[in-house]
């Protein structure tokens, strides 16, 4: 049986968790899988004072939901497996899931790796003599020829998409190309923000590609909002601007005279006069 001293311990650790649950607004918990230690103690550095970052023994942790009956504590107990990282925060948990992703590095693959882009192997040297690697490269579907004493690639190749499986095969190939198609960091699972259970591939957000749709569906507002005269602070300029144009081409068609008019109106009568007078000298007739 443990000792009384082991015992005390788990204990104090099951009230530090217990501690920790309570005192923050969104509660992270992340992969601790294919995660470095240089990495996680530069985490640590960057986030220090608006994330705790923490190592917890999924038991325990159990132990601590379990003791608070909270219910939506226990949404977190389903991810309770494998080596986690624990994040406690007051940030908006996007703005953290971002924070990670940042975070990440660029790491050459191992065999059964998930890509983390499309990789295309350029067409141009390898720098490694013929031999061997002829048919390791052929092996992965890469085009060869052989060129001033060395392997080439014939043409731009891809190799392995986003999202699939490495195999040894192309781990070893890109390895030995230079090419590093793995990102190393952390990876958000979950997290629980006041009660909200939020996966993690809900957390990952495209901003570029986010910020163009916020801007397209802006300008398709902006328009929509001039072309049924809906006044907002962002449109009143134009609308008053359109509608003082509309207006003062109504009165100059209607010879209404204002004094934002007149001067235009007497220019067209001017003019009007000339031509009516040239009409009238082209109808009399010749002596």
């Amino acid at each position: 049986m443990p000792s009384q001293q082991v015992l005390e311990e788990k204990i104090g650790e099951v009230e530090e968790i217990k501690e920790l649950l309570k005192k923050y607004k969104s509660i992270g918990i992340a992969s601790l899988q294919k995660v470095r230690a240089p990495q996680l103690q530069e985490l640590k550095k960057n986030l220090a004072g608006e994330v705790y970052m923490k190592v917890l023994k999924n038991t325990l942790t159990k132990f601590a939901i379990a003791s608070m009956e909270k219910d939506d504590l226990k949404k977190l107990e389903e991810h309770l497996e494998g080596a986690n990282l624990f994040l406690f925060t007051d940030l908006n948990p996007f703005k953290l899931a971002l924070l990670l992703e940042r975070g990440k590095v660029k790491t050459t693959a191992k065999s059964g790796d998930i890509s983390a882009m499309d990789v295309v192997i350029p067409a141009g040297s390898t720098g490694q003599p013929p031999g061997p690697i002829i048919s390791q490269l052929n092996a992965v579907g890469l085009p060869t020829r052989i060129e001033s004493g060395s392997v080439w690639v014939s043409k731009d190749t891809l190799v392995v998409r986003k999202g699939e499986v490495i195999s040894e095969r192309l781990a070893a190939i890109l390895s030995k190309l230079g090419i590093k198609a793995v990102e190393a960091g952390l990876s958000m699972k979950v997290v629980l923000d006041e009660g909200l259970i939020i996966s993690g591939d809900l957390l990952r957000i495209d901003v570029a590609e986010t910020r163009r749709s916020i801007e397209k569906s802006n300008g398709e507002a902006f328009a929509l909002s001039l072309s049924i005269a809906y006044p907002t602070s962002e449109n009143i300029v134009m609308l008053l601007q359109t509608a003082h144009q509309k207006a003062f081409t109504l009165s100059l068609n209607a010879a209404v005279p204002t004094k934002e008019t007149i001067a235009d109106l007497v220019r067209k009568a001017h003019t009007e006069m000339h031509s009516l007078n040239r009409v009238v000298e082209k109808a009399q007739p010749k002596a």
